[in-house]
């Protein structure tokens, strides 16, 4: 009996994750990608002896990804290695203050009560209510099939009903966060986790504060060999399982037939199949490769997360006083907030966010430099004159870095590749380069990511960061888990 087809158009985190899984299932699986490398986002850069992470720079639930070589009967330890962070983030604030979050939450709560005059017990009580809003809501609302109505009627779903107050659903994350926090520093300090799903913590639920409890009690790690290994390790398991890839080949169309799926179509052919999944983004898939408009207009009518502008510097010194992962705050975050999703313009006072993978990794600059990620938020590309944008950003960032270091960056700089919506957008398909699907600005967010199994399309699937149940590696990673056994126990 021949093996069944499986067709999966991108080669992001959730493509290779899903590759991994059909392949063992016994699935005949080809995956199809635009580029001429796997990954998506999380993909990296090099220049001049300089090597950046081009996408993704935190890694959590990483026993998701350890779970694909256990599956495939692999020690992961052997193939893909990687280590738990002590100090997690150094945060600098506009009026001067510094602090420093760690894996101890001790060590981070009295860090917050000597340096913000955050009470250590209020850090302490903050961090369980996190934990307790992990253990409601994370069977139901990462590892489910949220669009199976039988979610809905597990025990999962009511233990998150009877609880419904303690999930503060009807507060922003802003308005939890006041009310928790004493001082301005830390409630800014927290409220951030709104910007890990591009999102506005002034508008989005106070439910998202469950992020906290996945950084700080499940953990922060980093790649021994920086993110793209996630990428690498699992293109390498998906090859090993037999599933065959196709790069620099596009899928133009996907083809259906009555409401079925019978495959789709690259400059190179037509390849049949009754079962595809797509690890594009939804939005595209529906106007370009499905010439579905209606459904296209539905969801691109969804609001979007924020994209990115991001300046990758090689920089000729190194800052002792900077760790893996950096927070440069704005003095006025709600402003800055309004600018992204409001006016869609660029905050004159953005939030600067610096990953220096050198730290961790000596390789990835040259002896005594270090390569800088410096991103800031920015919004979803609809025609602003990014050429202008751009250049004034660039001179914000400086003038910002070189005044809280004490140092003037310009003269240091000697290599520096940009990110930018447009840039996303083309080299990931990302609507409007969005980085994160649809924002999770209001409680219906959830239900308005696209579902892993298509109602319209007998045979079509998708996963990865713009569909259930969401974006960021371990959403990928739950995401093809989860789009997986749809799969098997739709089309056994």
């Amino acid at each position: 009996m021949a093996m069944k087809k499986a067709l999966i158009v991108g080669s992001g985190l959730g493509g290779l994750a899903l590759s991994v899984r059909l392949a063992k299932a016994g699935y005949e699986v080809s995956v199809f990608e635009k580029n001429d490398f796997p990954g998506g986002k999380a993909s990296e850069l090099k220049d001049k002896g300089y090597r950046f992470d081009a996408g993704p720079s935190l890694f959590t639930l990483p026993e998701l990804v350890d779970e694909l070589f256990t599956l495939c009967g692999e020690n992961p330890k052997e193939k893909f290695s990687y280590t738990r962070l002590g100090h997690i983030c150094r945060y600098f604030f506009a009026n001067g203050k510094r602090a420093d979050s760690n894996a101890d939450w001790q060590v981070f709560a009295k860090n917050l009560e000597e340096n913000l005059g955050e009470p250590a017990e209020n850090v302490i009580r903050y961090l369980n209510e996190s934990k307790r809003k992990w253990e409601l809501t994370s069977d139901l609302f990462i590892f489910s099939d949220f669009a199976n109505p039988k979610s809905f009627l597990s025990s999962k779903f009511f233990k998150g009903v009877l609880s419904v107050a303690e999930l503060n659903v009807f507060k922003t994350m802003n308005e939890y966060n006041e009310s928790r926090l004493k001082t301005p520093e830390a409630v800014q300090l927290f409220n951030r986790y709104a910007t890990y799903n591009g999102s506005n913590p002034f508008k989005v639920p106070a439910t998202l504060t469950v992020v906290p409890y996945v950084e700080y009690g499940l953990g922060a790690f980093m790649p021994d060999k920086g993110i793209v290994d996630i990428t690498n390790s699992i293109y390498e398991l998906a090859q090993r399982q037999g599933v065959k890839f196709h790069f620099n080949e596009k899928v133009d169309e996907i083809l259906h037939l009555n409401g079925k799926i019978t495959g789709i179509r690259t400059k190179k052919g037509f390849y049949d199949s009754s079962l595809v999944v797509s690890n594009a983004d939804a939005v595209p898939t529906y106007k370009y490769l499905l010439k579905d408009e209606a459904r296209f207009e539905k969801l691109a009518a969804v609001e979007r997360s924020t994209s990115a502008l991001v300046f990758n510097w090689g920089i000729k010194h190194e800052f002792k006083e900077l760790g893996l992962h950096n927070i440069f705050f704005s003095a006025d975050y709600q402003k800055e907030f309004k600018a992204l999703f409001e006016t869609k313009t660029m905050a004159d006072d953005p939030t600067i966010y610096v990953f220096i993978s050198s730290k961790h990794i000596p390789s990835d600059a040259p002896s005594g430099c270090e390569n800088w990620f410096t991103m800031i938020n920015i919004a979803e590309n609809v025609g602003q004159d990014w050429d202008s944008i751009i250049p004034k950003a660039r001179k914000i960032l400086i003038d910002k870095l070189s005044k809280t270091l004490g140092v003037d960056i310009e003269p240091l700089i000697e290599v520096e590749l940009v990110e930018e919506p447009r840039w996303f957008e083309a080299r990931t398909s990302s609507w409007h380069g969005s980085l994160y699907g649809t924002a999770g600005n209001s409680r219906f967010s959830a239900f308005l990511r696209q579902a892993n199994r298509s109602k319209a399309y007998e045979g079509l699937y998708f996963t990865g960061g713009s569909v259930h149940p969401g974006a960021g590696i371990p959403m990928c990673m739950a995401s093809a888990k989860i789009t997986a056994e749809i799969i098997n126990n739709t089309e056994a």
